[in-house]
C-alpha cells in the first residue's frame, strides 16, 4: 500500500488528511498558496518518516479540492482571452439576457465579462446547416495572427448553431492552433447544446480558466512524480488532470464539503441533512434531502452562466477571514476577506512552515481591520490549542 493524501486548498487555508500505509491517519493544515498541497505533504512525510527537505516524494494517492478556479473567477484574475463569435452578435455577451440582478437598485451594475475581446468573423450557418455565408480564412488569419502578436494565447470560439452543425467552429480552432494558440476551446466541446448565450459564456470561462488549472496541475505532477492525482469537481466526483477543466471545476472545493457531509449524515443514520461548511473566505451551504445530492445543469456564478453539471450549492461571502467594519450607520462584515496573506490579526505574524509565502507578500496580520476570528478568538470561542501556531490577542 503507498501513502493516499487528501487535501483541501481553500482560499485561506489547506488542509490535508493523509492515511499511511499502516492505516494511521495524519494531518497537516497550512495557510493556501501555490506550494501548500505539496508542503502539506512533505510536511507529514517529514514528521512521520522522517524525509528530509530535499529528498524526492515517493509515489502516492492524491485527491484533492480547490478553489483556484472560483476565486480566480469571482476576482477576474483569469488568463487574457478572445471570444471569437459571427458577425453581429459581439454585443450579445455583453447585454446577457437583460435580467436585473437586483430588482429594485436604482443603479445596476453589470459584472464584467470574462473575456478581453471579441473578433468577428464572416460566416454563418442556418438552423439545418445550410451554409449562408462560407468562411473567409485569409480575413481570419489576419485577425488571429494579430491578436497573437498581442500577446494572447487562449481563444473560445462561439458561432450560432454550432451546437448541431460544429464544422466552422472545427476549422477555426483548427487556424487558431496552426498560428500558435496554446489554448483554443470550441463552445460544441464543452455544452453541446441549444442557448448560444450559456454556451458562449460556458466556453469563455472554459478559456479563462483552464490555463490556469493546467500549469496547477503540471506544478502538482512535477512535484509528485509517478503518483496519481485525481480532483474534485463541481458535480462530486473525481477526474484526472488532463480533464480538469474551468466549467467542471468551479464548485471543486464546496463539493467535497458537501460529499462528505452526505456520508456524515448517512453514517449517523440520518436520512437527510444540511451542509453547513464554513472556510476562511466564505461559507457554503447545502440540502441534502434523502441523502441525495441535488445537482442543476445551469448555474450563474460570479454574473457568468455556465452549463456544466454542479451540486447545489449556496455560498456567502462570509468566512473566519471576513472584514469586520462599520459603514457609518451598520455593522458590515464580508465580503472582503484577509485570506491567507495577511490573515487576521491574531495570527501575528506566525511563520508557518511550508506555507510557501513569498517574501515580498504582506506578513501575517499587516492589516489593521478585524476579522471574524479575530473576534471570536477575543470572546473566548477560538480554541488556539487547534491552530498550527501560537494566536496573540
Amino acid at each position: 500500500m503507498s501513502w493516499e493524501f487528501w487535501i483541501d486548498r481553500g482560499g485561506t487555508f489547506t488542509d490535508c488528511v493523509a492515511r499511511a500505509p499502516d492505516g494511521r491517519l495524519h494531518v497537516a493544515k497550512l495557510l493556501s498558496s501555490g506550494e501548500a498541497p505539496v508542503a502539506a505533504i512533505r510536511s507529514i512525510l517529514a514528521r512521520v518518516e522522517g524525509l528530509a527537505p530535499d529528498a524526492p516524494l515517493p509515489a502516492c494517492q492524491v485527491k484533492m479540492g480547490s478553489t483556484l478556479a472560483t476565486n480566480a473567477l469571482l476576482e477576474r484574475r483569469g488568463v487574457p482571452a478572445l471570444l471569437v463569435c459571427n458577425r453581429g452578435l459581439a454585443d450579445v455577451f455583453r447585454i446577457g439576457t437583460q435580467q436585473r440582478p437586483e430588482l429594485f437598485d436604482l443603479e445596476i451594475r453589470l459584472p464584467e465579462p470574462v473575456h478581453a475581446g471579441v473578433i468577428e468573423v464572416g460566416c454563418r450557418v442556418a438552423v439545418d446547416g445550410t451554409v449562408l455565408e462560407d468562411l473567409d480564412e485569409e480575413a481570419v488569419r489576419a485577425e488571429f495572427a494579430e491578436a497573437r502578436e498581442a500577446g494572447i494565447q487562449s481563444l473560445a470560439i462561439v458561432l450560432i448553431h454550432a451546437y448541431a452543425h460544429p464544422d466552422f467552429e472545427l476549422r477555426l480552432a483548427e487556424i487558431a492552433r496552426d498560428l500558435g494558440f496554446d489554448d483554443v476551446v470550441s463552445s460544441h466541446e464543452v455544452a453541446r447544446e441549444l442557448g448560444l448565450l450559456a454556451r458562449g459564456e460556458t466556453a469563455s470561462v472554459d478559456a479563462y480558466l483552464t490555463p490556469l488549472l493546467r500549469a496547477h496541475v503540471a506544478d502538482l505532477a512535477a512535484a509528485l512524480p509517478g503518483s496519481r492525482l485525481r480532483f474534485m469537481q463541481s458535480s462530486g466526483g473525481l477526474t484526472d488532470g488532463a480533464r480538469f477543466r474551468g466549467p467542471t471545476a468551479l464548485l471543486s472545493g464546496p463539493a467535497g464539503g458537501v460529499v462528505a457531509a452526505s456520508q456524515v449524515a448517512k453514517a449517523g443514520g440520518h436520512a437527510g441533512a444540511i451542509g453547513f461548511d464554513m472556510g476562511g473566505t466564505s461559507t457554503d451551504v447545502s440540502l441534502i434531502p434523502s441523502g441525495e445530492l441535488e445537482r442543476s445543469f445551469e448555474t450563474v456564478i460570479g454574473g457568468v452562466r455556465v452549463k456544466a453539471p454542479m451540486l447545489r450549492i449556496h455560498t456567502v461571502a462570509a468566512g473566519g477571514g471576513s472584514l469586520c467594519g462599520f459603514d457609518g450607520s451598520r455593522l458590515t462584515v464580508g465580503p472582503e476577506s484577509a485570506g491567507a496573506q495577511p490573515g487576521p490579526l491574531c495570527y501575528a505574524g506566525a511563520a508557518v512552515p511550508g506555507s510557501g509565502a513569498a517574501e515580498s507578500e504582506p506578513e501575517i496580520g499587516a492589516h489593521t481591520g478585524l476579522t471574524l476570528t479575530d473576534v471570536n478568538y477575543f470572546l473566548g470561542r477560538v480554541q488556539p490549542d487547534r491552530f498550527p501556531f501560537p494566536l496573540e490577542a
